[in-house]
């Protein structure tokens, strides 16, 4: 059984998201996007496995940027003021696909074939959030773009928490079980949010 845990349906179309206007106050206020993670910007690293996958690619907040790829559009937040859940909304607004991947800037170690799993998984549901030991990581999640309305509600009733905003939706959990054949050595989901979180993935290398 654990093998049909990890097998994709047929690929469709999907766009991605890369969360970056965060105020980082535990790492002095830098551009965790711009992080450089062994010689390569953590943004580099996630435009080369989300291009992979996706049809298009949008940066949400953060620092203009210049020199992508035409297939990358940063567009601001929003819902300025509303931490991530705004953020997600603002990605969901700005999808030409069904679906889309949406992650935080402070991912350096997603890969693609974990990246399209989580893209074909969670179909009927409104986000597919994969889920280990440390909890949910609601900011490496795929969305129905039609969750959108639903933000948006959410959003105007008060809800900031991203947690607090899936406990009222209808959530694909991806388990540890098809993480582990994706992240064999732990790292697939480190972000990056404290000094130590950076000193760390600079060990992990990779």
């Amino acid at each position: 059984m654990k093998g049909l845990t990890t097998r994709c349906p047929a690929r469709t179309a999907i766009d991605a998201a890369i969360l970056a206007g965060g105020r980082a106050r535990r790492l002095g206020g830098r551009d965790k996007a711009s992080l450089d993670i062994n010689g390569a910007r953590v943004l580099d690293r996630q435009l080369s496995v989300l291009g992979a996958v996706a049809q298009r690619i949008v940066i949400v907040g953060g620092p203009p940027r210049a020199g992508e790829d035409a297939s990358v559009v940063t567009v601001p937040d929003l819902a300025p003021g509303a931490g991530p859940l705004g953020g997600i909304y603002t990605a969901l607004c700005h999808a030409t696909a069904p679906r889309m991947i949406i992650v935080a800037c402070d991912m350096p170690f997603l890969t693609a074939p974990f990246l399209e799993f989580l893209g074909a998984a969670g179909h009927g549901c409104d986000v597919a959030v994969p889920q280990d030991g440390r909890g949910r990581h609601a900011l490496c999640a795929a969305w129905d773009v039609r969750a959108a309305a639903r933000l948006e509600q959410l959003l105007a009733d008060g809800v900031r928490a991203v947690r607090d905003a899936l406990g009222r939706l209808r959530v694909h959990v991806i388990g540890e079980d098809a993480l582990g054949t994706f992240d064999p050595d732990g790292r697939l989901l480190h972000n990056i949010n404290t000094p130590d979180d950076l000193a760390r993935a600079i060990t992990l290398r990779g």
